[in-house]
């Protein structure tokens, strides 16, 4: 089936823009797209291919090099004279490719057959002067990451592994989508894209129902969709290339450099990326736009792209601009204007009715050859509406304006913008209080060696990491991969090596391979873990010191969960029932949003809090089984309303799964109901003198220090 056309894409200019921006100048350092599901991210990622102009390269060359200026270190060299074009490859990463799929890895099949070390290229090889693509890009592993870091910084690729030690240029445009609700990314990746652009559906039902229509006709008719579209996709991929050549000859003055260096001051942004980023996007910006210099409008645009993702502090910072202190940034630092030459009229050799100096015409400022003038002959046009022009922006047609034109379709869109933020959240609540400000919290690892998911927490076997032994393939029949690992080559030739003699392999020879020759890689790396908070919210917990201390702990685990890929739940009860008011997640932005809103009184329906606690870790197992878990009760034990909770509780004992109760009881006299919750959970009592945040991160730091190592089958 043929990719959706761009120019087809209804209602999300600053996508399109930013996506157009990176193929005009590709050193500005890619795109990522964050959004809700649904808002054509991967649609318009994977229709920027078509477009693109077509790259010339060496024939027989695997990596691409350019004919014009070949890598001297291309592992192909020699390179023949012969050169062809090919269309710009865009390439997927996916989320769960394995490190030797990125890098590439020994080839397999001319080792065994023929004896000889030969390297097959991976992902980035191929990406080579082209677009890498990751959909998901928050939900990649950080082995993957951490490659992808080294190849970004350096525009070349090193592998020595397996008795192989190669290096060739791996340069690209990295373009990512992701869904901030599944997680966030880590700042070293975020810092590597030039430009980042939010995405939102349009509120505008006009447009919503442009967009069904289109995609309905796609759908039943592909070829006949992309036909329809294919003058425009011609005209846009012509203006992309225009742009290219152009892009050399745009001028940036040095007071716009000025101004770019104070807006990026102004923002408070770390090192002089964002400074590189804005300055290349603003002379992509001016270039597409056709201009000879970079304007302050050219600026503008460029910062709104570039600074957004750079200002962030920390994963509490939501994402966005100041447009107003924006504004104000670039008027403090405005490039002085040059005063305009003082002519003289006396010295004016045309005089003052013709040439450059005068009115033009042939009548005289009130005769009948005036130009611009206001008859009827000329009432009711602009200059802009000639054969010759630009078409104006709108019905699916890239805006090379500023971005924003997405976000706002016309009143009825932005009256729900002003009511609806993040139609996701819950209300706001007059009696919700607030946390207290986040803290770091010192690390904490499981004892022992886990199988959990990978992490940056606990030693754990997972399928990246440093390889600890090996082990033959009949000791892993029917062990999952993260038990058994991959096939360890070096191992395995090294097991027939001896054999080779008694199996009659002749001199020079392929090697011959037995079943019980085949070596399995034993990987150690690290795992996260899952912590479970059930917070009390009745009435007798309102005290509103003792929740602020207890969302900011919250917030500080979940700060530290996101550092090293850990997963953190938040369980609330009152009333009737419990609210899982944070899903077990790294995405801190909603966590802090949900946690802020969280209103206090009514009722203590604590066996409905332990109820949907074992839910919440019920399903997490049947995500991964191999994920620990430690569960954080709040509460001072009471129970007025739903069942008695000693059986639920009885049930967490006999799972042995570990947990803390926090006894919140207060006064002078203290029925101990939080100790004896304790006793049935067969966990630990914690006071409410020790609810403060330190203590509570400090006492969740110990607990996982106590769980019991896990033995390797």
């Amino acid at each position: 089936m043929p990719a959706y056309p761009l120019t087809a894409v209804v209602g999300m200019d600053d996508l399109v823009l930013s996506l157009l921006l990176s193929s005009v100048a590709p050193d500005i350092g890619g795109v990522l797209v964050r959004g809700e599901k649904g808002t054509a991210k991967s649609t318009a990622v994977r229709a920027l291919a078509g477009l693109l102009p077509s790259v010339d390269v060496i024939s027989g060359c695997r990596f691409g090099c350019d004919p014009h200026a070949p890598d001297p270190d291309c592992p192909d060299q020699p390179h023949g004279h012969e050169h062809h074009a090919r269309p710009a490859r865009l390439v997927e990463l996916p989320v769960g490719a394995t490190e030797d799929r990125l890098l590439g890895s020994l080839d397999l099949d001319r080792a065994l057959s023929a004896g000889v070390r030969a390297y097959e290229p991976g992902l980035l090889a191929a990406a080579h002067r082209g677009i890498l693509y990751v959909d998901e890009v928050n939900l990649l592993h950080d082995h993957l990451v951490d490659v992808l870091l080294d190849a970004a910084a350096m525009g070349r690729v090193h592998i020595e592994r397996e008795s192989i030690s190669i290096t060739h240029a791996a340069r690209f445009v990295l373009v990512g989508t992701m869904n901030p609700e599944e997680g966030e990314l880590r700042p070293q990746l975020l810092d590597r894209f030039g430009l980042t652009v939010e995405v939102r559906a349009s509120r505008d039902p006009e447009v919503r129902a442009e967009v069904v229509r289109r995609r309905l006709a796609f759908d039943a008719d592909p070829e006949g969709f992309v036909k329809e579209w294919q003058e425009a996709e011609r005209a846009l991929s012509a203006r992309i290339i225009a742009a290219r050549e152009h892009l050399m000859a745009v001028e940036l003055t040095d007071g716009v450099l000025r101004q770019i260096a104070g807006v990026c001051a102004a923002f408070d942004v770390d090192g002089m990326r964002a400074d590189l980023v804005v300055a290349r996007a603003a002379r992509a910006h001016a270039a597409w736009a056709g201009r000879n210099s970079v304007t302050s409008e050219d600026v503008r645009v460029a910062a709104m792209f570039a600074l957004p993702h750079r200002r962030r502090r920390d994963p509490f910072d939501a994402p966005g601009m100041d447009e107003d202190l924006l504004d104000e940034a670039l008027q403090n630092n405005a490039p002085e204007e040059p005063e305009p030459p003082q002519i003289d009229p006396d010295d004016d050799p045309e005089g003052p009715k013709g040439g450059p100096g005068g009115t033009g015409g042939t009548g005289g400022p009130d005769g009948p050859g005036e130009q611009g003038g206001s008859g009827d002959d000329g009432a009711g046009e602009s200059a802009g509406d000639g054969p010759g022009q630009e078409p104006e922006a709108g019905a699916g047609q890239p805006n090379p304006g500023q971005p924003g034109g997405q976000a706002k379709t016309g009143p009825q869109d932005q009256e729900n913008d002003s009511k609806d933020d993040n139609p996701r959240a819950p209300a706001p609540t007059k009696d919700a209080v607030s946390a207290t400000s986040p803290f770091k919290v010192k690390s904490f690892k499981v004892p022992g060696l886990g199988k959990g998911a990978a992490g940056r927490r606990s030693r754990a076997l997972t399928v990246s990491g440093r390889t600890v032994a090996t082990v033959p393939l009949a000791e892993r029949q029917g062990k999952s991969e993260r038990q058994s690992g991959r096939v360890h080559l070096p191992a395995t030739l090294t097991a027939a090596a001896t054999q080779q003699h008694a199996r009659g392999r002749e001199a020079g020879g392929p090697v011959l391979l037995r079943r019980d020759d085949i070596r399995l890689g034993v990987r150690e790396g690290r795992e996260g873990n899952l912590i479970l908070f059930c917070v009390d919210a009745s009435g007798s917990m309102a005290a509103k010191q003792r929740m602020a201390a207890v969302k900011g702990a919250v917030l500080s685990l979940l700060l530290d969960a996101y550092q090293r890929r850990d997963r953190v739940g938040l369980i609330t009860f009152r009333g009737q029932e419990a609210d899982l008011a944070l899903p077990p997640t790294g995405a801190v932005e909603a966590a802090r949003m949900r946690l802020d809103r969280l209103p206090t009184g009514g009722r203590t329906p604590l066996s409905a809090g332990l109820r949907r606690a074992w839910s919440v870790i019920g399903n997490e197992r049947l995500r991964d089984p191999h994920r620990r878990p430690l569960l954080v009760l709040v509460t001072d034990g009471r129970h007025t309303a739903g069942e008695d909770p000693k059986r639920i509780a009885a049930e967490f004992a006999r799972r042995g799964i570990r947990s803390v109760v926090v006894d919140c009881e207060r006064g002078p006299v203290k029925l101990g109901m939080a100790g004896r919750l304790a006793a049935g959970l067969g966990g630990e009592l914690v006071t409410l003198d020790e609810l403060r945040a330190e203590s509570l991160a400090g006492m969740v730091r110990a607990q996982v220090h106590e769980a019991p190592g896990r033995r390797i089958a």
